[in-house]
């Protein structure tokens, strides 16, 4: 299946110009992970445009409130978050802290090192996916040939990239089987790990309605 720029603007409710600027990297990355059929499109668009913010952010943001960071991250960052998450007064929390919190929430994890190597920041969610950790970028570089552990960067500045990325991880997680019987919760579960929120999976449905009624998805 072959997306148009119009489709895409519906499906995910993006400006024209922005869905024409990632039409092209996200047919070439369907294409070359099968994603083939409406039902599979509407479900990936659905996850991609959520996790990127409506394509708008190929780069994780720490920007949460004190309760915000409690909620996503639990124990990981609990007697950090009053200090670190968005203060009164502020409209979103500094760079420094920023990298602070991914530090510290990623720390020690899927090849991650300790909090001093800044390996939480560095490899923090990046591409349309929003792919995460050494291990995961270290995968993603293997399979793709593009070497993204030496130069993390190319998930946020590439768009072929970033939608490669995404396209890799979907076929990596078995996402047009997810697709094609139609569990789009569990597939939200698959890629956002069994403590997702409610409200994550609730804006993911309401994404994947709108792609549905854009691609004609009974």
């Amino acid at each position: 299946m072959n997306l148009s720029a119009s489709q895409l603007s519906t499906a995910l409710l993006i400006p024209t110009a922005l869905a024409t600027d990632w039409d092209a990297p996200i047919n070439a990355a369907m294409a070359e992970f099968g994603i083939s059929t409406p039902a599979r499109c509407a479900a990936f668009i659905a996850q991609i445009g959520h996790e990127s913010a409506g394509l708008s952010r190929l780069s994780e943001s720490f920007d949460y409130s004190v309760q915000g960071l409690i909620a996503t991250f639990g124990k990981r960052i609990a007697m950090h978050a009053a200090a670190l998450g968005r203060q009164p007064g502020e409209k979103m929390v500094p760079l420094d802290r920023q990298i602070r919190i991914a530090n510290i929430v990623y720390a020690n994890r899927y090849g991650n090192g300790d909090v001093a190597s800044g390996d939480g920041w560095r490899y923090r969610g990046g591409g349309l996916k929003q792919v995460t950790f050494r291990d995961n970028y270290a995968a993603c570089s293997a399979a793709l040939g593009v070497d993204c552990v030496a130069v993390p960067q190319r998930l946020s500045t590439d768009r072929a990239f970033a939608a490669r990325s995404a396209g890799w991880f979907w076929h990596s997680i078995g996402g047009n089987a997810y697709a094609d019987r139609g569990d789009f919760d569990g597939l939200s579960t698959r890629i956002n790990g069994a403590g997702i929120t409610a409200e994550s999976r609730a804006a993911r449905r309401a994404r994947w309605a709108a792609c549905k009624s854009s691609l004609g998805v009974v």
